[in-house]
């Protein structure tokens, strides 16, 4: 490693090299584009691409992004190109406050600096790595229940649909998710019928109602808000692809509430609001001349 930039990159922004990357997303939202595969990554998520991986990154929702050209020196245990390793920042606090204090300059040679940082990260990213592919397979359960999801994505699962499956209750059940994934098994449901959906809407280019109903939403509102809520963009936007234009949409500013308050519930009030009193014009009149009027002084 001899770089590591912290950016704040907005929606529709790319990134791509021809060496090895390590990227921890900090907010917003980014796609790993690879030859062979798409695969969204979250907040607190760390993805490693090794040099020979071909790859992109497209941001979906304006991120802040730390990343770096991290690549392996040494051989050692074989790791998957991309790799991501869910909830890195929550797993790994103390490399991330260290990567987002002190990030590393362009430098024109390893130093000692950049050397321990990539140390450091490949350490995290290995042991990550082999902690869930330990905790996957060391938990049939959470096996058995994401096959189900995958395999039925459209059938309106709960919680409890899902502890029955493997007879756990909602609580183990999630306790076991969160220490195999690093999510609940709601949020795992969500991860599943959005890239379920993503490639209904790319490769199967079926209408936008079919594939609501084929990801397990009961109408189209439903389910563009979700996808909106996690792709930052409509479904039928995503499918078009990223925007020519690089600036963040703007909402239309929205017209002031102001209630409405009949002129004879307060005597406050703006003047032109209240109705015509002749009488009381004249009596001002009257006030105005008795004040103009000269007064003896004894």
């Amino acid at each position: 490693m001899t770089t590591l930039r912290r950016e704040c990159l907005p929606a529709g922004a790319t990134t791509s090299g021809s060496s090895g990357l390590w990227a921890l997303v900090l907010a917003g939202a980014v796609t790993l584009e690879t030859a062979g595969a798409r695969s969204r990554v979250l907040p607190g998520d760390a993805v490693l691409v090794d040099a020979r991986t071909a790859h992109r990154l497209v941001v979906e929702v304006e991120a802040d992004l730390v990343h770096g050209d991290l690549w392996q020196a040494v051989p050692s245990a074989a790791l998957p190109s991309p790799l991501i390793v869910r909830g890195f920042s929550d797993r790994q606090r103390g490399v991330v406050a260290l990567v987002t204090t002190c990030p590393l300059e362009v430098t024109c040679s390893q130093d000692l600096f950049s050397s321990s940082y990539a140390g450091l990260i490949g350490a995290a990213m290995s042991r990550l790595s082999q902690d869930d592919a330990d905790g996957a397979t060391a938990d049939p359960a959470v096996a058995h229940v994401m096959a189900e999801l995958a395999a039925r994505p459209e059938e309106p699962w709960t919680p409890d649909d899902m502890a029955g499956l493997v007879h756990l209750s909602r609580s183990a059940l999630t306790e076991r998710f969160r220490r195999a994934t690093g999510h609940s098994p709601m949020r795992m449901l969500r991860e599943v019928r959005m890239h379920r959906a993503r490639t209904l809407l790319a490769v199967e280019r079926l209408p936008v109602t079919r594939v609501a109903f084929q990801v397990g939403y009961g109408s189209v509102a439903a389910f563009s808000r979700a996808f909106a809520a996690d792709h930052g963009v409509s479904p039928l936007a995503w499918r078009a692809g990223p925007p020519t234009s690089t600036s963040t949409p703007t909402r239309p500013r929205r017209r002031p509430w102001v209630p409405s308050v009949p002129p004879s519930a307060s005597g406050a009030g703006h003047p032109q609001d209240r109705p015509a009193d002749p009488g009381r014009d004249r009596r001002s009149r009257a006030d105005q001349q008795q004040r103009l009027d000269p007064v003896p002084v004894q």
